[in-house]
């Protein structure tokens, strides 16, 4: 059994999720802070923790042992890309994981 071969476990992704989730967040409170008025303070700092959620998101996917080049270039997009990685390489982990349901041999 190779390396690539064993799924990784849940917990490991757990800072991917993470920051895909403040990315998320903080580009959702960005954008609605521009449409009702555009607060520099909000602006200042949600724009920092966005940016460096993004490339935290971007450096967890390249760490990831069973990474993909779709998954890194989903990584790339600034707002969902940390959650589109993810998603990508929990499919990788399916698609490479054993069949264990009823009629598996």
């Amino acid at each position: 059994m190779t390396a690539n071969s064993i799924p990784a476990p849940r917990h490991t992704r757990r800072p991917l999720r993470a920051s895909a989730t403040i990315e998320l967040a903080s580009l959702t409170v960005l954008l609605v802070n521009i449409a009702t008025g555009n607060s520099q303070q909000i602006a200042a700092l949600f724009g920092p923790v966005h940016g460096t959620a993004w490339l935290f998101g971007i450096l967890a996917t390249r760490r990831d042992p069973h990474r993909s080049t779709g998954a890194t270039l989903r990584a790339v997009i600034p707002g969902i890309g940390g959650l589109l990685a993810l998603r990508a390489l929990e499919r990788t982990d399916t698609q490479a994981a054993p069949h264990t349901g009823p009629g598996a041999r």
